[in-house]
């Protein structure tokens, strides 16, 4: 596996220092991110990706980030990597400044890694077998009115410890309601509940990140006449599941195996979803 760093306008080598240690994304968490798989070494929905870094630097207060500069690194990085499939972050921060939490005038940070990793869905026939997806409801909520909503935040504390509590228990991934006691998404992907012929995923105003892969689903499902769509759901509905689906960059859709120590069954819908899901991105890898 190679790793690779794009820093200040040129490719170093992964072990290379690059942001100083004021750094307000190292120190307080004051940035944002995006990460998307890389196919054939090409950036997969890197437009997509691009606009919502842009609408998370926004969110947050940062300047927008140069996208021009980015989609150009994020290119070249891609097609250095040693492996057919890999995964890709751009990461936007506040940039170094001395002090507490209270921001100054400096230069934002920019910084690119990419690295050659198996993905699950590079393209109809050519995925490797996926891992069993084994879900675990954390004992915390997403706050649907944070002011992070809707931003993915370098401030990812709070889904390293949903999906480490996950794994203590047996699984692989988390589920966070948020404080209305409605399914909001999983502690790094997007959540789907297959019920009554339909695949169901909660609104943004659930609190949820807007997740690329979601949004492809949404789309392509509605294009390929294929009953999914969005709809408050009740956290007590998903854990009753027959069948559920998470999706995300790195696993495409993909069906639940697991919910708290159930099993469950791949439904048709998602099963069918994963078919045009394959065959899309086989088609157009910046959709």
């Amino acid at each position: 596996m190679s790793t690779l760093v794009w820093f200040d306008g040129e490719v170093r080598p992964a072990h290379e220092p690059v942001v100083t240690a004021l750094d307000r994304g190292l120190l307080v968490g004051d940035g944002v991110f995006d990460t998307c798989v890389v196919i054939d070494g090409t950036p997969f929905a890197l437009r997509r990706h691009l606009a919502r870094l842009a609408r998370s630097a926004e969110i947050v207060g940062l300047p927008t980030p140069p996208l021009d500069v980015v989609a150009r690194a994020a290119r070249d990085l891609a097609s250095r990597l040693d492996g057919p499939t890999g995964r890709l972050r751009v990461t936007w921060t506040a940039g170094p400044a001395e002090g507490g939490p209270a921001r100054a005038a400096t230069t934002p940070t920019l910084l690119l890694t990419a690295e050659s990793h198996p993905v699950a869905h590079p393209a109809p026939g050519s995925a490797p077998a996926p891992a069993r997806t084994a879900l675990v409801v954390a004992p915390w909520v997403r706050n649907e009115r944070s002011p992070l909503t809707g931003a993915k935040s370098t401030s990812y504390a709070e889904n390293v410890l949903a999906i480490e509590h996950a794994r203590r228990h047996g699984g692989t991934e988390a589920v966070l309601a948020n404080t209305r006691g409605e399914l909001c998404e999983g502690g790094a992907s997007n959540l789907f509940l297959e019920t009554g012929g339909e695949l169901l995923t909660p609104p943004l105003e659930s609190g949820c990140l807007a997740g690329v892969t979601r949004e492809l689903v949404l789309e392509w499902a509605t294009e390929a006449g294929l009953p999914v769509r969005e709809a408050r759901i009740p956290l007590a509905d998903f854990r009753a599941a027959e069948h559920a689906a998470v999706t995300s960059a790195t696993r495409g859709i993909v069906p639940v195996d697991v919910l708290e120590g159930r099993e469950l069954h791949a439904g048709p819908v998602t099963l069918r979803m994963q078919q045009v899901f394959a065959e899309r991105v086989a088609q157009d890898l910046d959709p």
